[in-house]
C-alpha cells in the first residue's frame, strides 16, 4: 500500500478552549506573549505561537482535560519557568513525579526536562527542554 501524506503538508491549528475572553487574552498575550493576531469575537482569539495558530475558543462551559493540552519546545526550562514564574505563574505538582523538584520540573527518562501548569480556565500546559540529540 502506497503512503501518502494526506496532511503532512497542512499546517498544524491548535484549540484551546475558554470561558472567559479577558482573562484568557491577559494571560496567552501578557503571561506567555503569544502575539495575538486577530479577534474573531465572538468566537475565538487567534495567536501566533512562533509560527502554528492559536485559536483560543470562547465556550459556554467547559471541564479541563487532566492532561497537557498545548505544550512549548523551549531552549532552557529553568529560564523559562524562572520567567512565567515572576510572571504568576504557578507550577504544578504531581507526588512522585516532579514534588520534590524546588521548581516543579520532572526529568523523564529520555533526559526531556518538564514543567506544567493551568491557564485561567484550568487548561494544562506545559513547557519541555528536550535534550540534545548527540
Amino acid at each position: 500500500m502506497e503512503n501518502k501524506s494526506i496532511l503532512g503538508a497542512g499546517k498544524l491549528v491548535a484549540f484551546a478552549a475558554v470561558t472567559d475572553f479577558a482573562k484568557a487574552r491577559a494571560f496567552y498575550e501578557g503571561v506567555l506573549g503569544l502575539r495575538l493576531v486577530e479577534e474573531e469575537l465572538p468566537f475565538a482569539l487567534v495567536f501566533d505561537a512562533n509560527g502554528t495558530m492559536l485559536r483560543v475558543t470562547k465556550v459556554p462551559e467547559h471541564k479541563p482535560a487532566p492532561f497537557t493540552v498545548l505544550g512549548w519546545d523551549v531552549a532552557s526550562i529553568d529560564e523559562t519557568v524562572a520567567q512565567l514564574t515572576a510572571a504568576g505563574v504557578e507550577f504544578l505538582r504531581f507526588p512522585g513525579l516532579n514534588d520534590k523538584d524546588p521548581h516543579g520540573i520532572w526529568t523523564a527518562p529520555g533526559g526531556a526536562r518538564i514543567a506544567w501548569f493551568h491557564d485561567p480556565d484550568g487548561n494544562v500546559l506545559s513547557v519541555t527542554q528536550f535534550p540534545l540529540a548527540g
